[in-house]
């Protein structure tokens, strides 16, 4: 459903992706993950065509990204840190948001009912705590029923219950055969959820492989133990003592 083929980008002398082949398919929910600087955020703005690459081809659904804009209906992005007017309401934005996007008939409001958004959608954006804002880009970007999801920390700032009520969407879209690409820093938040992991370093894919081979391959089972003894071993392999 997305393929991702040669793809460079520099911001100066800077190499933020170096030759990146990625292919997600349906129902892969797949966790993006890497150092600050590793070329997450690249990726994903251009997934999104916020960022143009130097060269390479990103295609959703076998037709190139830069051949249209229409694709970005398919995809429901939900930022690390959302950004909205601030003089609006909470209802004013879902509302604008839905007339902007006429073309959707139908509306997924499952998360809107369970973070009990219609309690508070009186308040102004600029009144929101920022999980209260994290609860509302978390509603954006399941609302319009998309083939794709794009979520930044999906969990960063969620009290618990609504974290797990976040993580239980994630999965019940996954079944549905959405493909889900997830970035974090809380690899535990991860667990149960994500099929596949990509690790970038310095711009470059360390490894892309289901969780099952890497349980396999490392004897661990929990995802922070897993990415652990992989880099652990590298470093080893890299610098033995």
């Amino acid at each position: 459903m997305i393929s991702i083929e040669h793809l460079n980008k520099s911001f100066g002398r800077y190499k933020a992706l170096d030759d990146i082949n990625l292919s997600f398919k349906k129902g892969q929910a797949i966790s993006l993950l890497g150092p600050n600087g590793s070329g997450k955020t690249t990726i994903i703005k251009s997934i999104l065509g916020l960022v143009i690459p130097d060269n390479g081809v990103i295609k959703i659904n076998n037709e190139a990204v830069t051949a249209h804009h229409a694709y970005r209906s398919q995809i429901g992005y939900m930022p690390q840190i959302g950004r909205y007017p601030e003089n609006m309401t909470i209802e004013q934005v879902i509302h604008m948001l839905k007339e902007i996007r006429s073309d959707c008939k139908s509306y997924d409001e499952e998360l809107i009912e369970g973070f009990e958004i219609d309690k508070i959608r009186k308040k102004s954006m600029r009144s929101l705590s920022g999980g209260t804002t994290q609860k509302v880009s978390a509603c954006l970007a399941f609302i319009f029923s998309p083939e794709i999801l794009i979520l930044d920390e999906p969990t960063a700032g969620l009290d618990p219950v609504s974290s797990e009520l976040l993580k239980e969407k994630i999965a019940k879209e996954r079944q549905k055969g959405k493909v889900i690409l997830i970035t974090s820093h809380v690899l535990s938040d991860l667990e149960g959820i994500t099929s596949d992991i990509v690790y970038l370093q310095e711009g470059k894919v360390f490894f892309n492989k289901t969780v099952e081979e890497l349980q396999k391959i490392t004897g661990e089972e929990k995802l922070n133990k897993v990415i652990a003894r992989i880099l652990h071993d590298e470093a080893y392999k890299t610098n033995p003592a």
